[in-house]
C-alpha cells in the first residue's frame, strides 16, 4: 500500500468514527489545523502537578513528606484504575485477571520498597515539630485506600472482628459502614462517640463509600474469583497472585506503615506517642490485631491463626 491509499484508508476510518456520533468530519479535520503539537509538559501537566506542594512550615524536610503522600496517592489511583478494569470485564479470563492483579501488587510492592523514604528520609527533629500542625489531618483519611479495599473483598472481610459473628453478606451497607475495623481508631465503642478526625471523614466521603460498597457488592476482586469457572479457580498462578497480593497489602505494607511510625512516634523519645488524628494507631494498623484478610478461603487454618504474628522489623 503506498501513501496515498494508506492516508486514503486513514480518512474512511476517520469519517466512519466521526458519522458514528453524529459529528461532520471536515469540522473537526479543520479543527486539527489550529491546534498546536502536544509537549511532554502540557500532557503531563507538569507544572500544576509541581505546583501542589504547599508546605505549613519552613521545615525542609516537610516537603519529604508531602511529596511522598502524594506519590502515594497517585499510586493508589493507578491501582484502582486496574481494580476497575478487573471488576467491569465481563466473562473475565485467567489471564487476564492474573496480569491485573500482578499490576496492582506490583504497585503495592513499590509502595512497600519505597517506606525507606520515609523512614531514613527525614530528620527526627523537623518531623516531630512539623506534625504537630498536621493535627488533626492522618493519612488514616486516605479514601482511596479505603476504596482500594471495598473492591478488593466482601464487607464481612473489612468488619471489626469483634462484631464479625453479627454480620454477614446480606447486612445493609450503612450498618456495615458503622463497625468496618478502621471504625474503631476513630470512634469510642462505649460513649458511641466519634472523633473529629473521623467526623471530617465522613462528611467529606461517606457517600462516596456507601455507594463504592454496594456497587463492588457482587463485583470486588474476590467475587470476580469466586464467578470464575472451577477449573480457572485452581489455578496455581492465580492463587498464588491473589495471596501475594493479600499478604502484601494486608501486613507487608501495613507493617512497614507500622514500623516507621513507631521509629517517629515512640522509638525518637520526642513525642507523646499519639498519632496526628487522636486514633488508638498501633492496634489500629498492626495486622494481628484486626486481622484485615481479603481471601480468607485461599490461606491454611494455620496460616490464618498466625495471621500478623511475624516480629517487626
Amino acid at each position: 500500500m503506498n501513501t496515498t491509499d494508506n492516508s486514503e484508508s486513514i480518512l474512511k476510518e476517520i469519517d466512519l468514527k466521526f458519522k458514528a456520533i453524529n459529528q461532520k468530519t471536515d469540522v473537526q479535520l479543520e479543527g486539527l489545523l489550529w491546534s498546536k503539537p502536544i509537549t511532554y509538559w502540557d500532557y503531563i501537566q507538569t507544572d500544576a502537578l509541581l505546583n501542589l506542594q504547599i508546605q505549613r512550615t519552613t521545615l525542609p524536610d516537610e516537603m519529604v513528606f508531602i511529596m511522598y503522600h502524594q506519590v502515594n496517592e497517585l499510586i493508589f489511583k493507578m491501582i484502582l484504575w486496574e481494580i476497575d478494569q478487573i471488576a467491569d470485564t465481563e466473562n473475565i479470563q485467567v489471564e487476564f485477571f492474573s496480569e491485573r492483579l500482578s499490576r496492582i501488587t506490583r504497585y503495592f510492592d513499590m509502595l512497600t520498597n519505597s517506606f525507606s523514604i520515609m523512614e531514613n528520609g527525614m530528620d527526627v527533629d523537623q518531623y516531630m515539630k512539623f506534625r504537630n500542625t498536621l493535627t488533626p489531618a492522618s493519612g488514616f483519611q486516605s479514601a482511596q485506600y479505603r476504596m482500594i479495599e471495598f473492591a478488593s473483598t466482601d464487607v464481612i472481610n473489612l468488619t471489626d472482628r469483634r462484631y464479625k459473628a453479627s454480620f454477614d453478606e446480606n447486612t445493609d451497607v450503612a450498618t456495615s459502614f458503622e463497625y468496618l475495623y478502621w471504625q474503631a481508631a476513630g470512634k469510642d465503642y462505649q460513649t458511641g462517640e466519634k472523633s473529629y478526625l473521623l467526623q471530617e471523614f465522613e462528611k467529606k466521603y461517606k457517600g462516596q463509600f456507601l455507594s463504592q460498597m454496594s456497587d463492588f457488592k457482587t463485583k470486588n476482586i474476590w467475587q470476580k474469583f469466586t464467578q470464575l469457572p472451577i477449573q480457572d479457580q485452581q489455578n496455581t498462578e492465580l492463587i498464588k497472585a491473589m495471596r501475594h497480593y493479600d499478604y502484601t497489602v494486608n501486613i507487608t505494607w501495613v507493617m512497614q506503615h507500622l514500623n516507621t511510625a513507631i521509629k517517629y512516634i515512640l522509638e525518637s523519645g520526642k513525642g507523646n506517642g499519639e498519632a496526628t488524628g487522636g486514633s488508638d494507631w498501633q492496634k489500629y494498623m498492626h495486622p494481628k490485631y484486626q486481622r484485615r484478610i481479603f481471601f480468607p478461603k485461599l490461606w491454611t487454618e494455620e496460616e490464618l491463626s498466625n495471621w500478623g504474628n511475624e516480629p517487626t522489623a
